[in-house]
């Protein structure tokens, strides 16, 4: 039986691939700090769902207990590693820093031990579209600069590509980064736009808008992520490859829709669905943000054979349905 060990499994993403290799019949070993970030509830929810299959096992821990990471690695012998648990949100890097450096930095630091003294066959980790910052070039690609961070989690979110990369040169350690670009869906963040717009325009509260609206996001549907990593996943680099680093077996993937969207017509959808307009409070651009974001997605298509493709309209009333039957709530009402 084929073993993965999959850190942040508590979390949005996270929790959506374990359930994939679990449906597939592998041995799944979760890990996750449960931080107060967001509601904890939440997440212990999203484990429950695992743990009704007796080959998910979870742990809890944070990953800046290298020893405790350690032993763990150890005793699954993981196949495969995915990395996803970190301190996410630009916003909330601007109050709390030092969780980033300390998650972000030192946690992905412990990971990338484990994994070389364990010798996984492929590491894969989360990366985010942040990396790309003040970059002028749109779409994004994969070798644009990242030189230019607008946020610290951006920051530390470009500092692990570069440690994973010295890893792989040198203990030759396959590994696949992922730039994830605004993952939504069901079981989704509260504290993306998406979940909070639903939760505040079912309470008939006004929603923030920042920068008046002008703004545009390559949003991404959970389940063409979930796709676009589970091919990646059979599909480990070697120096010099297809998108590879010259020097080691490593590259770095966009998972994007290949479509910005406007934030108000991302809003459009939502009233559409709920059935209601929203309340606007427009505010102006938050630090660490940027206008738009937009994947291009080549290499993941040259890599797997596929695109993601779910329509932002499909995703957001998939959300919808999600929230209202979670939170027993209903447009209607």
């Amino acid at each position: 039986m084929k073993r993965v060990l999959i850190t942040g499994s508590a979390g949005f993403i996270g929790f959506h691939l374990a359930k994939r290799f679990l449906d597939e019949g592998w041995r799944v070993f979760g890990v996750d700090g449960f931080t107060p970030y967001y509601d904890v509830d939440l997440k212990r929810a999203r484990h429950a769902l695992l743990q009704a299959c007796e080959r998910f096992s979870g742990h809890e821990l944070m990953l800046e207990d290298a020893d405790a990471l350690m032993t763990l690695t150890a005793e699954a012998r993981p196949d495969l590693m995915l990395h996803l648990a970190a301190q996410a949100g630009v916003r909330y890097s601007v109050e709390n820093p030092r969780a980033y450096a300390d998650a972000n930095l030192v946690g992905t630091f412990n990971l990338l031990e484990a994994a070389r003294v364990v010798g996984v066959g492929h590491l894969l980790a989360a990366s985010t579209s942040s990396v790309y910052g003040a970059n002028p070039t749109i779409p994004f690609k994969e070798d644009d600069r990242t030189a230019f961070p607008l946020s610290l989690y951006a920051a530390t979110k470009a500092a692990t590509e570069t440690m994973a990369h010295s890893y792989s040169h040198l203990w030759n350690l396959p590994t696949t980064m992922f730039r994830f670009f605004t993952v939504y869906g069901p079981w989704g963040r509260p504290d993306m736009a998406l979940y909070k717009f639903v939760r505040s325009m079912l309470r008939d509260e006004p929603i923030e808008v920042f920068n008046h609206g002008r703004m545009a996001r390559d949003f991404t549907f959970i389940d063409d992520l979930v796709e676009a990593v589970r091919r990646l996943a059979d599909a480990p680099p070697i120096p010099g490859g297809l998108g590879a680093s010259p020097a080691a077996p490593w590259r770095v993937v966009n998972i994007g829709r290949g479509e910005p969207v406007g934030l108000m017509d991302f809003i459009g959808e939502i009233e559409r669905c709920l059935g209601r307009k929203a309340r606007l409070r427009l505010l102006p651009m938050q630090p660490g943000d940027v206008e738009r974001t937009f994947a291009d997605c080549a290499l993941l298509a040259e890599l797997t054979g596929y695109r993601p493709s779910t329509s932002v309209k499909d995703g957001v009333a998939a959300f919808c349905r999600w929230y209202e039957s979670y939170y027993g709530v209903s447009a209607s009402s």
